[in-house]
């Protein structure tokens, strides 16, 4: 039944939008990462219920909060007993953390105005994505993130910030690469977030345009963009040459542990 399945479908958990399992993508020597393995998704604050019961059934061990404090404090996620939850602010150390700027700018026209009008939120974005490969603090939550990954008891394991699309976008795609999915399947994957995100964020946009907003402005933070992944392939390029690169040099992680991870997330077939 496996073989059946599509890579990225997305998983029907209403409290939990943009959440998909990261197995089912080829890899350039003929082999499949692994299902069942590693999932991402949006914050999980809302899991109650029905829907607590299904992401329970998930069987995560480990869940990775990519988020700020500050998120983490207005957003704290539900998880079911017993899940190991690892806080790993990765935009600690950045002095805009556009990617966090979610909760205040959505719910203020003239904020977002002053934050992303006139062309400014692509650049801020491109900007903040190339933070997510340099900062110190990305590099420390990244490095334990696939370190503890490695390790067969934080598997299955779920990694997320608040929308799941840039500091997760960012994670799904180096891993992949460096698994050996090709670049364009990389791009493919990250761009699912644009059909299983802005659903779930149109009453958001409806209540911005209700403020006097127009929701346009909104879409940096809803949606992804291929230049934004592009900006940080790029930052990471330039620093670190490769994926393998930019894991021995910039998260600490060598070559054996590398081979440890492709491993454990890529089968045969």
């Amino acid at each position: 039944m496996t073989e059946q399945r599509e890579p990225g479908q997305s998983i029907a958990i209403a409290a939990v939008p943009n959440l998909r399992d990261l197995g089912g993508w080829p890899t350039r020597d003929g082999g499949n990462v692994r299902w069942g393995l590693l999932y991402r998704s949006a914050e999980l604050n809302q899991l109650a219920g029905a829907d607590l019961a299904a992401f329970a059934a998930l069987g995560v061990r480990a869940v990775y909060d990519l988020r700020t404090a500050t998120e983490r404090s207005a957003q704290p996620d539900r998880l079911p007993p017993g899940t190991e939850h690892v806080v790993l602010d990765v935009l600690e150390g950045s002095a805009d953390a556009a990617p966090a700027q979610l909760l205040p700018v959505m719910t203020d026209p003239q904020a977002a105005e002053r934050l992303l009008g006139g062309g400014r939120a692509g650049l801020l974005f491109a900007g903040a994505y190339r933070e997510i490969v340099s900062l110190p603090s990305a590099r420390a939550g990244y490095r334990r993130l696939f370190s503890d990954l490695i390790r067969e008891e934080h598997r299955p394991a779920l990694f997320h910030c608040t929308a799941g699309k840039d500091r997760t976008g960012w994670a799904a795609a180096m891993l992949l690469t460096l698994l050996g999915v090709p670049d364009e399947l990389v791009m493919r994957e990250y761009l699912l977030t644009n059909a299983q995100l802005l659903p779930a964020e149109q009453r958001v946009l409806d209540h911005f345009r209700a403020l006097g907003g127009d929701p346009e402005l909104l879409r940096p933070l809803v949606a992804v963009a291929p230049e934004y992944l592009a900006a940080a392939l790029a930052e990471m390029r330039q620093q670190f040459g490769t994926i393998e690169g930019y894991f021995s040099a910039g998260l600490e992680i060598d070559a054996g542990a590398q081979k440890a991870l492709r491993d454990v997330f890529v089968e045969s077939v």
